[in-house]
């Protein structure tokens, strides 16, 4: 009897270590993440539902399926990128002025840079110590964790974003980065739908969706350099297009939904089409290390008998480190517990 009031008493005292230590763990990973840059937003680690499955017919079929996908942490930028921003860019590295530059009803500093290349949108990231932002996220970004048809949720609503050529009470031109508070997304990114078609990293492939890639995916790959082929023995196309998102003040209401997917020559500027962008940055490229992150974090629920959100917070670790004992062990304790 005593020998067994040792062990749970061990145990518990076990429990409570790791709960403490996670508890400092966290607590010194919120500080570090805290300064968020200017005018971006985080965005957590974890999984989300990635494109829609087409049972029905009714989305496109490169969105589909929908598949539970993992992004590490990561910094977006809260607006797309303004002609003021860009004049900064050009400016600093003597970069050639993009398309419509001179457009009386485009070129206002707060309005969103349009006529740009992905080339021109690539440079610009860089340039600002950034990056495109990767196809996943940017539209984790839009849908949010519950996975919304728009940024602002299931409900097609003409007030909330700029597109379909003025239906929307606008006039045929782009509104500010800042305009349409009331249709950000989740997490307070602006302007994901609708405005200027956004430039994201990934080469297009129309069947990419159905591929295995389920952390941090980066598009279908090809040759370095300008030799833009598949490295495929599918025998599929060669990728020759990138990926674009959100739509435009010309585009449709099809075509600003979360999970939309289009394409575009990354040499195109086209003002026909609003070719814009925003930038994403790197927060951490340690999947260990978030994974350590989602377990400590399952530790302390399971603590405060949160057995739920336990259950997802070791799942989203599993994700990162898919081959640890440790999380594996740990998560058939907490099914035990929500079986009870």
């Amino acid at each position: 009897m005593y020998q067994n009031i040792r062990k749970v008493f061990s145990r518990s005292l076990t429990i409570l270590f790791l709960i403490m230590v996670s508890v400092a763990f966290l607590a010194e990973e919120s500080k570090a993440i805290t300064a968020v840059p200017d005018d971006m937003v985080l965005i957590n680690a974890g999984g989300f539902t990635r494109g829609v499955d087409n049972t029905k017919g009714e989305n496109f079929s490169d969105e589909a399926p929908a598949k539970m996908i993992y992004i590490s942490s990561y910094y977006l930028d809260k607006y797309e990128v303004s002609n003021a921003k860009y004049t900064e860019f050009i400016i600093a590295t003597d970069h050639p002025a993009p398309a419509y530059w001179d457009h009386r009803k485009l070129n206002q500093p707060n309005q969103p840079v349009t006529g740009v290349n992905w080339f021109d949108a690539n440079t610009y990231c860089h340039w600002a110590n950034k990056r495109l932002p990767s196809e996943a996220e940017w539209e984790k970004a839009a849908r949010g964790p519950a996975g919304s048809i728009y940024p602002w949720g299931n409900k097609l609503e003409y007030s909330k974003a700029n597109f379909a050529k003025g239906k929307s009470g606008q006039k045929y031109i782009t509104d500010s980065v800042d305009a349409h508070d009331d249709g950000v997304s989740y997490y307070g990114v602006y302007n994901m739908a609708g405005n200027v078609f956004e430039w994201v990293q990934d080469w297009y492939s129309s069947n990419y969706y159905s591929t295995d890639e389920t952390r941090n995916p980066i598009g279908p790959k090809s040759h370095g350099g300008n030799n833009i082929e598949l490295i495929n023995a599918k025998n599929e196309p060669d990728l020759t297009k990138k990926v674009i998102r959100g739509g435009s003040w010309f585009a449709p209401a099809q075509s600003i939904t979360t999970t939309h997917r289009f394409w575009n020559n990354p040499i195109n500027n086209s003002y026909g089409v609003g070719l814009g962008f925003r930038c994403a940055q790197s927060l951490a490229n340690d999947l260990e290390a978030e994974a350590r992150s989602f377990y400590m974090k399952a530790l302390i629920y399971v603590g405060d008998e949160k057995y739920k959100k336990a259950f997802l917070s070791i799942n989203n670790a599993l994700i990162g480190s898919p081959k640890n004992k440790e999380y594996k062990a740990f998560k058939v304790l907490i099914e035990k517990q929500l079986d009870k």
